[in-house]
């Protein structure tokens, strides 16, 4: 909240205009008037601890106040301490009862007029009287003028309740928000900078700690220097003359950065009622509704238009969120509308808006489970269509990425509890594995003393499927990872270099089944689509005869390569769940083999060292041992992790390099009809 204001900071003698010899020139003043009339000065007026010599004729020909409370044997009377503008403002209205034309400007406008006003110094007391002169002032000369306006609005903070009642506060507020108005739909006076909307802000990383985010307009600027008081009075102006809310929400968000995010508020009282207000201020509520924009894009523009309104990114939902959180606040009714606010818009967050949320790690993790909960929860009745699913999607990875820097904040969380977390988004909802997989290795970095069956549980949520082929070829390398889990990457990567090789295989055929056709030397058994064949069995060939295009013999060959190209392989569930069984035993079996190899060399140790053979017997008797479990001693040794790293890294290397040569194939364009016959 803006630092309030003190009365040596607004008092009248700031003012440019104002003369710094006021009291001289009241001096010569009431002297005047004394040697024009021949009276002297009979009434002494206190105004804290400054008095004034006046004349009583002049004071209740124009005051209703002083001709109540002055009688014919008073001599001396005290203004209240709560006197609008001091002794400062009773000497400029002294100066104007005696006749001055002191000039008024918008420094001393304000005061003036409440001062007049305590005074009573209306059209009653006499005609043309301070009152009506000081309203004129303001109507048809600061309430024209923003700068002047905004002066006045100002000078009001140190005069309310008075300003408040006489509608200065008012009349200033809906100039302002007209003058705003105005200049959002005059193009000429924004010359070439353009105001600023929620679409440009979009962009920004929401932090708690956002310093170069000022705006450019100055009219902005005036706006959020305001007190909260004054501007949540102008935004809620704004709304009423139309200003529409993609340049309002601006103006707000700017607000809270540079008085609660930047952290300048003065207090926690302060830092919690604004709060509060802000929260009451942004378009939460009714705007609350599914969002009829689609979620295309990836890096989405946090932007949500909803009923014709623009919501402001959810990132900057998450800084207040996190604000909250470090207050230590208690008011559930701010938190809960932040959250609600998030879940709506969760599906356009981006990775980073959730940082702010880190920097309180005692109440992250169960504000952000909380947060997910809810969207599932929301989400679990409805039906998915395709913008709903990328929706799901996007919140699962955002997810499993808050995982990950969740393991960083909180090192001593328990394995039970990290699955747990895992498990709070649906499988369903990951399309790719890529993040799990992150957030689970480094959770292994950080327990590095977790046997194999608990590594082995949690990564039962990760499947190899939907891992890239970049993120599949570090896991097998991964040396945290459990066996069975690199056992299915590898053949994950297998399958899939199989696939490479086999589209690499049809692109090379068709390419020089389409060479050879225009050449003239391709005979039907080389190539079932030739023009030799009856056009009936030409699988482009339609009921109503040949497809467009068929008579161009290229032209149904290239159609039918981008078919089989665009035909990905699905893997075979049963396959995969027969592998799966199987990698399961091989590993008991393996396990059980090392048990009994390590149980048959102690056994031999041992008798070794009762008795010694003969060269010769010791020979055989060695010879018949190799003979006679050479087999499972083989394969105990092909357990050996080391050697199992070093085999699956041969064999990566050797997938890398087939996958780079199937992809140049595949990315390889089809040659020009004149260099077909050079291929050959």
């Amino acid at each position: 909240m803006a630092p309030p204001a003190t009365p040596t900071s607004y008092s009248l003698a700031s003012s440019p205009f104002s003369s710094p010899n006021l009291g001289a020139l009241l001096k010569i003043k009431v002297i005047t008037w004394s040697q024009e009339t021949g009276l002297p000065v009979s009434i002494r007026v206190r105004v804290g601890e400054k008095i004034f010599n006046l004349h009583r004729f002049p004071l209740t020909s124009k005051s209703g106040y002083f001709k109540k409370n002055l009688s014919k044997e008073t001599s001396e009377i005290e203004l209240p301490g709560d006197f609008p503008g001091g002794a400062e403002s009773f000497e400029m209205i002294a100066l104007f009862i005696y006749g001055s034309s002191s000039l008024i400007d918008p420094f001393n406008v304000a005061s003036l007029r409440c001062a007049a006003e305590f005074l009573e110094m209306t059209e009653e007391q006499c005609s043309g009287n301070l009152c009506e002169r000081f309203d004129l002032y303001l109507n048809q000369v600061v309430l024209q003028s923003w700068d002047d306006t905004l002066i006045v609005l100002q000078r009001c903070q140190i005069l309310l309740p008075w300003s408040e009642d006489l509608l200065i506060v008012s009349r200033c507020i809906e100039s302002l928000a007209f003058m705003a108005c105005m200049e959002i739909l005059d193009p000429e006076g924004r010359k070439d900078t353009p105001v600023v909307t929620m679409e440009e802000l979009a962009s920004q990383s929401w932090s708690c700690e956002m310093k170069d985010m000022v705006p450019e307009e100055l009219w902005i600027k005036d706006l959020i220097a305001l007190p909260f008081d004054f501007f949540k009075r102008v935004i809620g102006s704004l709304r009423r003359q139309g200003m529409k809310e993609k340049y309002v929400s601006p103006i707000i968000v700017f607000y809270a950065n540079k008085w609660l995010l930047s952290r300048k508020t003065p207090t926690q009282f302060c830092e919690s009622e604004l709060l509060q207000g802000l929260v009451d201020l942004l378009p939460i509520g009714d705007n609350i509704r599914s969002s009829s924009s689609s979620n295309n894009n990836k890096n989405n523009s946090n932007i949500n238009k909803v009923s014709g309104k623009v919501n402001i990114p959810v990132g900057f939902y998450f800084a207040l969120l996190s604000r909250y959180l470090e207050l230590g606040l208690k008011n559930e009714n701010i938190k809960r509308k932040l959250q609600d606010q998030i879940t709506v818009l969760l599906h356009f967050a981006q990775g980073e808006d959730f940082f702010p949320l880190l920097h309180v790690p005692d109440h992250s993790v169960s504000t952000m489970e909380n947060v997910v909960s809810k969207y599932v929860a929301s989400n679990s009745e409805t039906n998915h269509s395709l913008v709903g699913e990328a929706r799901c999607y996007r919140v699962a990875e955002l997810w499993d990425s808050f995982l990950f820097h969740v393991v960083d904040a909180h090192p001593e969380m328990e394995l039970k509890r990290f699955m747990e977390l895992i498990e709070r988004v649906p499988a369903a909802y990951r399309h790719s594995h890529d993040q799990l997989y992150r957030a689970i290795n480094n959770f292994l970095k950080t327990h590095k003393e977790i046997s194999q069956e608990e590594k082995g549980a949690i990564c039962k949520n990760l499947s190899c499927q939907k891992l890239s082929q970049e993120t599949c070829i570090e896991a097998v390398q991964n040396e945290l990872m459990p066996l069975r889990l690199i056992v299915q990457a590898l053949f994950v990567q297998q399958l899939n270099t199989h696939q490479t090789f086999k589209e690499c295989s049809d692109s090379f055929r068709y390419t020089n089944c389409g060479a050879e056709f225009l050449s003239g030397s391709l005979s039907s058994s080389r190539c079932p689509y030739s023009r030799s064949q009856n056009l009936a069995e030409s699988p482009y060939t339609t009921a109503d005869g040949p497809e467009m295009g068929s008579s161009s013999g290229p032209l149904g060959l290239m159609l039918h390569k981008d078919m089989m190209m665009m035909q990905k392989i699905k893997f075979s569930t049963t396959e995969y769940e027969a592998t799966s069984f199987r990698i399961q035993n091989l590993e008991q079996e393996l396990m059980s083999l090392k048990r009994s190899l390590q149980l048959q060399n102690k056994e031999l140790s041992k008798s070794q060292k009762k008795m010694v053979k003969p060269y010769g017997l010791e020979e055989r008797s060695m010879s018949k041992k190799r003979n006679g479990v050479g087999q499972a001693s083989s394969c105990i040794s092909s357990v050996n992790f080391s050697s199992q790293r070093k085999y699956a890294s041969r064999i990566l290397k050797l997938f890398r390099r087939l996958t780079w040569f199937a992809s140049r194939k595949s990315k390889r364009k089809p040659a020009t009809p004149s260099h077909w016959p050079n291929s050959m």
